[in-house]
């Protein structure tokens, strides 16, 4: 498989694009579903898999769920900072240090996993209050100069969503690793 594919198994995000409502519902349907999509794929996985790397110099799967769980914690700060202040300008981090860090290594996915679970209950009971107006507040990333919506930073984290979850489910498949 050629490592463009390894790398992004459902394309790039196309940044800019305008979202419609019902767009945008779909799209927390897909962030809600992802824990319990990783559950189900990951839960039995022994120690050995879990030190795969999803893809040549990739992160391992252990970095790759705490990575998503890091991810996915900053977005719903971000969304919260866009609700109540006019556009923020929102913190960078650095996520491939953070996935070098010693509990990104070492921590068991199921502390990550679980805050996934309990995140997203949050995570999805906030956007799925959010009137259309709501939609449209937006914040600024820094490194990027960009204004971003709401609407379309729901789009990004349920493309960085289903992103992450085919890394792990097209490694699974390529070693025969699900039925």
């Amino acid at each position: 498989m050629e490592l463009e594919n390894l790398r992004y198994p459902i394309g790039r995000f196309k940044a800019g694009e305008v979202h419609s409502l019902d767009e945008t519902k779909t799209n927390i349907q897909i962030i809600s579903a992802l824990p319990s999509k990783f559950i189900n794929l990951l839960g039995s996985w022994d120690e050995e898999k879990l030190e795969t790397p999803y893809r040549p110099d990739g992160w391992t799967i252990r970095q790759l769920i705490h990575h998503v769980a890091d991810s996915h914690m900053n977005a719903y700060i971000r969304f919260r900072l866009a609700l109540t202040e006019e556009s923020p300008t929102i913190k960078p981090y650095m996520e491939n240090l953070w996935a070098e860090l010693p509990d990104a290594q070492t921590a068991s996915i199921d502390l990550s996993l679980q805050l996934l679970k309990y995140l997203h209950i949050r995570l999805v009971l906030l956007l799925n209050s959010l009137s259309e107006t709501d939609l449209q507040r937006t914040y600024e990333h820094p490194e990027t100069g960009r204004i971003y919506p709401i609407s379309e930073v729901i789009a990004m984290y349920a493309w960085h969503s289903e992103h992450h979850y085919q890394h792990a489910l097209t490694l699974a498949q390529r070693n025969n690793w699900v039925a």
